[in-house]
């Protein structure tokens, strides 16, 4: 990637994302802000799951990006991290947040992560996911305390979705991120993560992980409708199009084989207009 990614080239890394049909419904300023997040998180995720790189390259890659993410908040050449200095600058974006997106990023890199402690797995989703959205929060012009409690909380729903939603997709590169207790509250010794993945009994592990995915959920649409100031339809989009998933998961359950189940861009349209007529 060149040193400035081009703003053509962030829509194209948006573009066909259910984030896109999201984020398009934001003002200009802080919608392309958002595409500008979006693209650091790709750049970097593409880093950590990029299986031809050696780990020591790929951590190496990640600390290029931190680096310049220091001298863009120093006053210096920013290099790949003139992707978001628009945003930084306008918004007032934390620097501790895009190093925690690393910080998330590195996790996976050092080693893959099968059957974390739940602790871990907390700090991961922390890391990956509200970190993200306490930067998200800022653009969407929300204040100090609603919005950190949203990014908390939203932020591991999505999370814990997407796991739940990618289990065989994570195993398939040799990652398991269902936790520890939960497995062995389930008698399952794990040993690789095929073994992990094939057995009946991890359908009970991953309903206990949904309900705490559900319990995010609840907590966020709560703060959602006290409806504290800011541009919050994207917010408020994607808690319904990804719990809505989350329930039809639940619905299918996660015994093997399974299928996997993705949001639908159509309804995802119309949560977009109900929204926009609802608000």
């Amino acid at each position: 990637m060149s040193a400035e990614m081009s703003l053509a080239t962030v829509h194209a890394r948006v573009r066909g994302s259910s984030f896109y049909a999201g984020m398009r419904v934001l003002p200009l300023a802080e919608r392309e802000a958002m595409y500008a997040i979006y693209a650091f998180c790709r750049e970097v995720d593409d880093i950590a799951d990029n299986e031809e790189g050696t780990r020591e390259e790929r951590a190496a890659a990640l600390e290029t990006w931190r680096a310049d993410i220091n001298s863009l908040y120093a006053g210096g050449e920013p290099g790949q991290a003139a992707l978001v200095a628009e945003a930084v600058r306008h918004f007032g974006l934390e620097r501790a947040d895009f190093h925690e997106v690393i910080n998330g990023m590195a996790m996976d890199v050092a080693g893959d992560i099968r059957w974390p402690p739940a602790a871990e797995l907390d700090l991961y989703c922390d890391r990956v996911a509200s970190a993200v959205g306490r930067l998200s929060v800022k653009v969407f012009g929300m204040e100090d305390a609603p919005g950190k409690a949203l990014a908390h909380h939203l932020g591991r729903a999505l999370q814990l979705t997407n796991i739940l939603r990618d289990i065989d997709e994570d195993a398939a590169i040799g990652r398991v991120y269902l936790p520890a207790e939960g497995l062995a509250a389930a008698g399952i010794e794990p040993a690789t993560p095929a073994q992990v993945i094939a057995d009946p009994r991890i359908d009970g592990v991953a309903r206990g992980l949904a309900r705490q995915a559900q319990a995010h959920f609840v907590e966020a649409r709560a703060i959602l409708a006290g409806r504290p100031r800011g541009h919050l339809i994207a917010a408020q989009l994607m808690a319904a199009a990804y719990s809505r998933l989350l329930g039809e998961m639940i619905k299918a359950g996660w015994v093997p084989p399974r299928r996997r189940l993705k949001v639908s861009k159509p309804r995802l349209l119309l949560t977009v207009l109900w929204l926009l007529v609802a608000r």
